[in-house]
């Protein structure tokens, strides 16, 4: 049994399948700490209970996260979903960045931006142009696009059972989801910023450090690499 198990996922990873059978997802929905008295829908998060074969399939599809580190892909500014990195290391670079420049008694601003709903709203097209643009070898990168394709979500609720076709999004349970988060977010990190400015991110949450001698210039700055971004 194990030797067969084995024989079908090295022929899913070698011919880029991922079965439909492994795409459906229950859906229980769990309340966000803080959120308990709350009325707006949005206090639920959605988890995705996920087929075990498909879990472990999965797993094989964070090959791409060997193929980013063997190659060097990976920005050294997220802090988020990586190896040996934590929360502490992007407050150490903030630090970095901010104590010269007060010793100047010049200006810092910052800059948060979080996104709304990062996992539920992540664009699949986005993440395959991306796989296609960092060379992602062509059984992980057909493996990620079966992924991706006919998901189904299934939420019960008393006798009443809903069944929606899923089209964005990383599920909330994944093994995947974050490495294929930071594929989304390269893009954003090779921006190309002005020497007076830094950004840092950690998971979904970006911040932009902009330095000057005056506000007005710091200022401009960050209004600069706003654009950039919204853009």
């Amino acid at each position: 049994m194990k030797r067969t198990s084995t024989a079908i996922y090295n022929q899913c990873l070698k011919r880029g399948c991922f079965s439909n059978r492994y795409k459906v997802a229950k859906i229980i929905p769990t309340i966000k700490p803080g959120k308990e008295n709350s009325m707006d829908p949005s206090k639920y998060r959605p988890i995705s209970l996920l087929n075990i074969g498909g879990k472990v399939l999965e797993k094989l599809i964070n090959r791409i996260n060997h193929h980013m580190y063997k190659n060097n892909l990976m920005t050294d500014r997220q802090f988020g979903f990586m190896p040996q990195k934590s929360t502490t290391d992007a407050a150490m670079e903030t630090k970095i960045f901010i104590e010269p420049v007060l010793e100047k008694r010049g200006v810092v601003i910052m800059t948060r931006l979080d996104v709304k709903g990062a996992f539920d709203s992540a664009f699949w097209p986005s993440i395959l142009h991306s796989l296609k643009e960092l060379s992602c070898p062509r059984n992980l990168y057909n493996l990620s696009k079966g992924y991706f394709s006919h998901r189904i979500a299934v939420m019960s609720t008393n006798n009443v059972s809903t069944k929606r076709r899923v089209t964005k999004g990383c599920p909330q349970g994944s093994c995947c989801g974050s490495g294929f988060w930071n594929v989304l977010y390269i893009s954003l990190m090779n921006l190309d910023l002005t020497s007076n400015s830094k950004a840092i991110v950690f998971a979904d949450n970006l911040m932009i450090l902009t330095r000057g001698e005056t506000d007005v210039e710091a200022e401009n700055y960050m209004n600069l690499e706003v654009r950039k971004i919204l853009q």
